[in-house]
């Protein structure tokens, strides 16, 4: 296979708010360029996983190389990237946007700027990316495309005239929009001749050809079966096959400067071959790395615990090679005294959570307990060191305890101004602090017919993780009536009066359902825990009192009443003193059990922590 002169290589991904048709339109590109035969073409086509499709979202990234042919008849590759568009997921995107020179910022005709478009566009914006703005679903009853794209050139003060619209779906203007990737998307940079540098930006593990790197090649050629290094680790390995992706992978020859594809390296161990480290030959390499990513910090933890205490060795394989595949998910091993052995897991956000814990079930066949996720915590100690703690069990004593600092949001909320009450309500229910207010866009007559007249306003708040983690996103929504969307980013440590509640189950702590709250919430978290796991916990044969605590401090109680068994029902009359016998020997054999009885507790009582009013 011969190379394509670099001048008509395009690299360019697709960035949009969630469900505003990345994957439809990229379906699109991916027929009219004929790279696949229209019978083996699905919808959804570069969602491989059955968890994708289902729930109708893109998780990871994928790539795809399409050969388009312009209308001056010159021959083009086009390396396109999907990319995922849920705020959990950015951190995919900020990786796909390092190996392109554009992007299709694309925007649904129906609904228009929403709140993660603005953060995806900055994102581009920092990497020095062309733009192609894109207005989706035009052939919609509902669609407004000229008023949409007014709200884009006031945003982001584009031209009137750069304005691309298309229907993913019926194909409609999907013409000029390969016409504009070729005419407006830079060709790649690079000295051709040069010393190897290729970025990796994804992997994923191959029980045949080990790790897989997804790469961009920044400068030189790479040619199967030749020796590589990876400068940040150190590793040093050979590239077992060399390929691109049509979406399938089809081994070539060369990856050559410029393009975008795959390495087998062979690798089993995880983390050889990391997401952000630069590959080059181990004879004459390259001595200059290329910019590397930001690595990211997870935000929300968890254990995951086996069902069956056999499966510990099996999750810890599942996790080892989903580590490779998601280079966000973090892990190490805890032990539990509810739950036993497992892992204390670290994750981007709830959704991210979500889909980790249904990946393992389902390719893995395990059967997982998941405890409720919390956050990170900064701890400074009276003798001033710091600890940093993501499970509430590792909390030291109160006594040495100086300070307590928790992690702050900048959360962006974008709604119409009809709910300006209702989010302010919200936000400082959850102790927000608003930093801006802003109206950013002036609608027509139009817009959000009978709901939400007039403009849209940007919100931008400081607010504790730990409030928004669970169930925000799902008020927002609900209160807004769907209209209202929100994007984040970590701000920074502050700190507050927060206390460790600790569940008490029969006179033993529960380090499962232990959880970190500010004190002003600290009574009625406690007191609605406790109600909870009353109805939740099984009746025993003696009576289990249920206690919230904070120290050695009982906030709330609630007692799970013994089952009773009549022992006198045999006596038929008689001295009510060979009553009282049975009943004495019945109190003390229930005594006697309580000392050494074990609680059984459901799963579902440590999800019940996920359904506290806030």
């Amino acid at each position: 296979m011969t190379s394509m002169d670099i001048s008509n290589i395009r690299n360019f991904c697709i960035i949009a708010h969630i469900d505003h048709g990345k994957s439809t339109l990229a379906d699109r590109l991916i027929a009219e360029t004929g790279a696949i035969d229209p019978r083996e073409l699905l919808e959804q086509h570069l969602d491989t996983m059955d968890l994708e499709r289902e729930r109708g979202i893109t998780i990871k990234a994928q790539a795809v190389r399409l050969a388009h042919k312009s209308d001056a008849d010159s021959d083009y590759q086009l390396n396109l990237i999907d990319t995922p568009g849920h705020v959990d997921f950015t951190y995919e995107v900020s990786r796909s946007l390092a190996a392109c020179e554009g992007a299709l910022l694309v925007i649904d005709a129906t609904q228009g700027i929403q709140a993660q478009t603005l953060a995806n566009v900055y994102l581009a914006i920092e990497r020095n990316l062309k733009i192609i703005p894109v207005i989706n679903k035009i052939d919609l009853e509902a669609a407004e495309p000229e008023r949409v794209a007014s709200e884009v050139c006031q945003s982001f003060g584009f031209e009137e005239s750069e304005m691309i619209y298309v229907s993913g779906k019926t194909g409609d203007g999907v013409k000029n929009l390969l016409n504009a990737i070729v005419e407006r998307i830079p060709c790649p940079q690079g000295d051709s001749t040069g010393p190897l540098r290729a970025l990796i930006f994804d992997s994923k593990y191959d029980s045949y050809k080990g790790v897989i790197a997804y790469v961009r090649v920044f400068d030189g050629s790479l040619p199967s079966r030749t020796k590589l290094k990876l400068m940040a680790k150190g590793t040093s390995g050979e590239s077992l096959e060399v390929g691109a992706f049509s979406p399938k992978e089809f081994p070539t020859s060369f990856l050559y400067t410029g393009e975008v594809g795959y390495i087998a390296t062979g690798f089993k161990q995880v983390g050889d071959a990391p997401v952000g480290d630069t590959i080059t030959t181990l004879k004459d390499g390259s001595a200059y790395p290329l910019e590397t990513y930001n690595p990211t910090k997870p935000m929300v933890f968890a254990g995951l615990y086996p069902a069956d205490g056999e499966s510990y060795s099996d999750l810890r394989e599942a996790l080892e090679k989903l580590a490779i595949n998601d280079a966000a998910l973090t892990y190490q091993p805890e032990q539990s005294t509810a739950l036993g052995p497992g892992f204390r897991c670290g994750f981007l956000g709830l959704l991210h959570m979500e889909v980790i814990q249904e990946r393992l079930e389902r390719e893995y066949d395990l059967t997982l307990l998941a405890t409720a996720p919390g956050v990170a915590y900064q701890i400074l100690l009276t003798d001033g060191t710091t600890l940093e703690i993501d499970n509430p069990a590792e909390m030291p004593p109160s006594q040495s305890i100086d300070e307590i600092r928790e992690p702050w949001l900048n959360l962006n909320i974008l709604a119409p101004d009809s709910y300006i009450g209702t989010i302010i309500e919200l936000v400082n229910g959850r102790r927000g602090e608003l930093d801006r207010m802003e109206y950013i866009q002036s609608s027509g007559d139009n817009f959000e017919p009978g709901v939400a007249q007039g403009h849209r306003v940007m919100f931008e708040y400081k607010v504790p993780l730990s409030e928004v983690l669970i169930d925000f996103a799902d008020q927002l929504k609900s209160r807004t009536q769907g209209y209202a969307s929100m994007d984040y980013s970590m701000s920074e440590y502050r700190p507050g009066k927060l206390v460790k509640l600790e569940i008490l189950v029969n006179g033993e702590s529960v380090d499962a359902l232990s959880f970190i709250s500010h004190k002003t919430n600290a009574y009625q978290h406690g007191r609605e825990l406790t109600m909870k796991l009353k109805e939740l916990i099984p009746r025993q044969l003696f009576a289990v009192p249920i206690q919230a605590a904070i120290g050695n401090k009982i906030l709330a109680r609630e007692t799970v009443r013994a089952l009773r068994k009549d022992v006198i029902a045999k006596c038929y009359g008689g001295d009510v003193t060979r009553k009282r016998k049975l009943l004495d020997k019945q109190a003390e054999g229930k005594k006697r059990m309580k000392k050494i009885g074990r609680v059984e507790i459901p799963q579902e009582a440590f999800l019940s922590i996920l359904k506290i009013e806030r």
